[in-house]
Order: C-alpha cells, then sequence, then structure tokens
C-alpha cells in the first residue's frame, strides 16, 4: 500500500461498485477495509476474494449515531484516510459526516441535482429526461446533496424499463467511480 491512499468502502448489498474499485488500474488508492451493516451482504464476497479485512456488523438495536462511531473506531483501527459509499444503503449520523468532511464520496445513479434518493431510474423515465446517468459526490448531511465531483451520462431511450436503464448506468458507475475516487484521494 505504499503510497496509495487508504480507503474504506461501504457496502450494504451486492458489491458491484466494490468490485470495481477493487479491480481498477490505478496507483492512487488501496482499499483497506470493506464495512456492511448487512452481516451477510454479497458484495463482502469481493472483500473476502481480495483479502481485504471487513467488518460485518447489523445496525439493527443501535442508534445511528452508536452504529457510525462503531464504524468510525474500525476505520480509525485500519488507518482509512478517506471513505467510498458504494450502495451503503443507510443515513449517515452528522457526526459521522463531520468527521469525514472532504474525505467520503457517493456513488449515485442520477445526474445530481435531478433525482436524489431512491428509485432514479423510474423517476427519470417517468420525468421525461432525455438523459440518465450517475454522479459521485462529496457526501454532506444533506441526503444526495454534496458537490459532485464526476458525472457519466447515458440516453434514455423510448421504451426504456428501468431495469434496462439502470443496466446502462451501472456500466457507467464502474467505470466512473474508481477514476473519480483516485481523483479525490490525489488531494489529500
Amino acid at each position: 500500500m505504499s503510497g496509495r491512499r487508504k480507503v474504506a468502502v461501504l457496502i450494504s448489498g451486492r458489491g458491484s461498485n466494490l468490485k470495481a474499485l477493487i479491480e481498477a488500474d490505478q496507483d492512487a488508492y488501496a482499499i483497506a477495509l470493506v464495512v456492511s451493516n448487512v452481516e451477510d451482504a454479497p458484495g463482502l464476497a469481493y472483500a473476502r476474494a481480495a483479502g481485504i479485512p471487513i467488518f460485518a456488523h447489523s445496525h439493527k438495536g443501535l442508534k445511528r449515531a452508536e452504529f457510525d462511531a462503531l464504524v468510525d473506531a474500525q476505520l480509525r483501527a485500519h488507518g482509512v484516510e478517506a471513505v467510498a459509499l458504494a450502495g451503503y444503503m443507510r443515513l449517515l449520523s452528522p457526526e459521522f459526516v463531520a468527521r469525514w468532511a472532504g474525505r467520503m464520496v457517493n456513488i449515485h445513479p442520477s445526474l445530481l441535482p435531478l433525482h436524489k434518493g431512491l428509485d432514479t431510474h423510474a423517476r427519470a423515465i417517468e420525468a421525461g429526461d432525455a438523459e440518465h446517468g450517475c454522479t459521485v459526490h462529496l457526501v454532506t448531511a444533506e441526503l444526495d446533496a454534496g458537490p459532485a465531483i464526476a458525472q457519466a451520462r447515458v440516453p434514455v431511450f423510448p421504451g426504456d424499463t428501468p431495469e434496462a436503464l439502470a443496466e446502462r448506468v451501472l456500466v457507467e458507475e464502474h467505470r466512473l467511480y474508481p477514476k473519480a475516487l483516485a481523483e479525490l484521494v490525489r488531494t489529500l
């Protein structure tokens, strides 16, 4: 890991963006820890296969700030310098966001500021958007409102389904996220 910034990736599900971050050909960051609030998240298999340490712990029964304090302690114990949210389906406490301000990014499946939150592909189609895509942004206390670092666009075709659109956007997410994360950590 010499010369590369230590990054933690937080996931809750399948981990396809984690896989893209692991497989990216770059020299700016090394994934030092993968965190999941879902103990059996399928994406943890990518971390295991790559020999990356894992902290998987259910958030159930804990207050948001309590759980985030557990995660923060793990990040510090692993010398993490930046955090990448990759399908982490949990709102973060204001304390956690403040602690990692300017060093935490998220990938969101829309062209922010359009379509914050969930169901972005269906909402883009319903809105009649000609383009859709994904955004890598700095994480702030307000959901999906931090400054954009990078975006990728895809066309919305007549007759598109949310699933078909999601597949095209995901290809761009996997291309965009490693580059944007590398750019961020180079500024730290």
